[in-house]
């Protein structure tokens, strides 16, 4: 097995449910069996949708790298970073760190294409969206991609930051008024481009939750894509997960 390293806190949140899906992907009958992860925990990287929209001059690039250099010293053999929004400047922090990173927006464009999909909307932040990183890697795939009105995506961002990164419960109403929106674009998918949205999706398991607010949209959590290949890249992956489209 390989030690994954994660650079976390962006949200902190995130990365506890990230390192749980590790776990729970991963084929293991005893402990030993687990994969060895090193987390470094760092919430006072600078806000990366701020600084993506020219809205803050403070670059959370130089708090990334410094995380993955020391993840690098401390034995990771290959380095995630639970936070999708981070992944608009992948290549900036690619270049400066050793060890490989984990694409997860390359590795759900791929997932969807393996599936079949040719038409997906996508939730994300407005620094992801607007700087078109998951819309050009879909496309490379012939995916097409549809997007919230001005009206939704303030929804999906007051979710995102009003509720999750606030540590509030998520306003469904809200969340079920955005899919219906994007299912009457004709949306195959609808992608959580953001690691906050997965927070989300965990209270949609919840039976009761799906059937109170008539959720039915087939979504594909892009934070699960990215711990299944981390699971693929240092472990053995339950078979379950082989697909992650519900």
């Amino acid at each position: 097995m390989k030690t994954l390293g994660i650079i976390g806190g962006l949200g902190p949140m995130a990365t506890a449910y990230f390192m749980q899906l590790v776990i729970e992907m991963t084929q293991a009958v005893t402990d030993q069996e687990h994969i060895p992860m090193i987390i470094y925990n760092c919430p006072q990287i600078p806000d990366r949708t701020r600084f993506l929209l020219g809205l803050s001059q403070e670059d959370p690039v130089p708090g990334i790298v410094k995380c993955g250099g020391q993840l690098a010293a401390d034995g990771a053999q290959i380095l995630a970073i639970p936070c999708i929004t981070a992944h608009a400047m992948h290549e900036r922090i690619q270049e400066r760190v050793e060890l490989p990173i984990i694409h997860a927006i390359k590795e759900t464009a791929i997932h969807l294409k393996e599936a079949g999909i040719k038409r997906v909307a996508l939730e994300a932040t407005d620094g992801t969206v607007q700087t078109g990183v998951f819309q050009k890697e879909l496309e490379a795939q012939q995916i097409e991609v549809i997007l919230p009105s001005r009206e939704g995506q303030k929804k999906v961002m007051d979710i995102i930051y009003h509720n999750v990164k606030a540590g509030i419960p998520v306003d469904m109403d809200k969340f079920a008024a955005v899919e219906q929106e994007l299912l009457a674009k004709e949306a195959q998918v609808i992608i959580l481009g953001c690691t906050e949205l997965s927070m989300v999706k965990q209270q949609m398991r919840n039976p009761e939750v799906a059937l109170n607010y008539g959720l039915q949209a087939c979504y594909l959590d892009a934070m699960e894509v990215l711990a299944r290949a981390a699971v693929k890249a240092c472990g053995k992956l339950r078979q379950k997960y082989e697909s992650l489209l519900y």
